[in-house]
C-alpha cells in the first residue's frame, strides 16, 4: 500500500495570511501541494490577477492539485453556479480562466459545485441545466486532460447533492467520461451517508478525496470520524490521488498548529 499524499486547501486553512502568501506557508509547513476554491471575485479575472495567483504557487514550489470553478458568494451562502439558471452564462464564462490556470500549473482536478435550489425555479429544470453545464465544463477541461469533480455538501439544506449516490446521479446525467466524484468524508458523514458503503460502491468513480473530522470539521483527531481507517481503506482499494486537507481550525490548539495531527515526515509526497 502506498502512503497518502496530502494537499492543503488554502482557501480554508492558513487564513490568517493573505491568500497569495498561503502556498509558501504550506510549503514551509512541509507540504508540497495545495488546492483552492475559486480565488477571484468574478468568473473572468484580470490577467494580472491570474498571473499573481499562478506566480504565488510556482514561486512557493508547490503543486496545485485542485481548483474550484467560480461558486458564487460562498460566505454569503452560494454553493455553486452549475444548476443556477440565471447564472449559467457566468459559469460557462469561467471555463477559459479555469482551463488556462490548469494548463499553467499542471492542475487537472476542477470542482464544480452544483448550486442550491432556487426559490421559484423548477428543480427538474435546474437539474437539466446542471447536466448540460457539467457536460460543457467536462468538454472544456478535456483539452488539458482535466477532470470535473462533483461534490456532495453538508450544512446547506438547499444544496441537493447530499450523498455520494446523489453526485453519481448528477454525473451520469451529464454523461461525460471525465467527471469524477469528490469524496469529502466530512460532508458525507455529516449528511448521514454510509462512508464505507459509498467507498465500496463508487471506488472507480472517486477522483479526489477531502478530509476533516466530524463533528466539528476540525483537524483529524478532534472528532469521532475514523479518518485514519478511511484513508487506509481508500488506499487499499486502489485510490492513488491526493487527500485534500479541508478543515477549519476551531480549538486554540488547532489554531496554534493546524497540522499537529500529521507528523512532519508524512507531509511531503516527494
Amino acid at each position: 500500500m502506498t502512503n497518502a499524499r496530502y494537499t492543503v486547501n488554502c482557501s480554508i486553512l492558513l487564513t490568517d495570511l493573505p491568500l497569495l502568501e498561503r502556498p509558501a506557508a504550506a510549503r514551509a509547513a512541509g507540504f508540497d501541494a495545495v488546492e483552492f476554491w475559486w480565488p477571484f471575485p468574478t468568473s473572468t479575472p484580470a490577467v494580472d490577477d491570474v498571473d499573481a495567483f499562478v506566480r504565488a504557487i510556482t514561486d512557493a514550489g508547490v503543486q496545485l492539485t485542485g481548483l474550484n470553478f467560480n461558486a458564487g458568494d460562498m460566505p454569503g451562502g452560494d454553493r455553486g453556479l452549475v444548476s443556477w439558471p440565471e447564472r449559467s452564462a457566468e459559469f460557462r464564462a469561467n471555463f477559459d480562466a479555469v482551463t488556462a490556470i490548469g494548463e499553467r500549473t499542471g492542475c487537472r482536478a476542477f470542482n464544480a459545485l452544483y448550486g442550491n435550489r432556487i426559490d421559484g425555479e423548477d428543480p427538474a429544470r435546474q437539474d437539466e441545466i446542471a447536466a448540460e453545464n457539467l457536460a460543457l465544463a467536462a468538454q472544456a477541461v478535456a483539452r488539458i486532460e482535466g477532470t470535473v469533480l462533483v461534490e456532495p455538501v453538508s450544512g446547506t439544506p438547499a444544496y441537493p447533492l447530499k450523498t455520494a449516490a446523489d453526485a453519481i446521479a448528477a454525473m451520469d446525467a451529464a454523461g461525460e467520461a471525465n467527471l469524477g466524484l469528490l469524496f469529502d468524508v466530512y460532508h458525507l458523514a455529516t449528511n448521514g451517508d454510509d462512508v464505507d458503503a459509498a467507498r465500496e460502491a463508487y471506488a472507480s468513480r472517486i477522483a479526489h478525496v477531502q478530509i476533516a473530522d466530524a463533528p466539528g470539521r476540525d483537524q483529524p483527531g478532534t472528532g469521532e470520524a475514523p479518518i485514519a481507517r478511511w484513508t487506509a481503506d481508500l488506499l487499499e482499494g486502489g485510490y492513488d490521488g491526493w487527500f485534500g486537507l479541508e478543515y477549519k481550525p476551531a480549538s486554540p490548539a488547532s489554531q496554534a498548529d493546524p497540522f499537529a495531527w500529521l507528523p512532519a515526515a508524512a507531509r511531503s509526497a516527494r
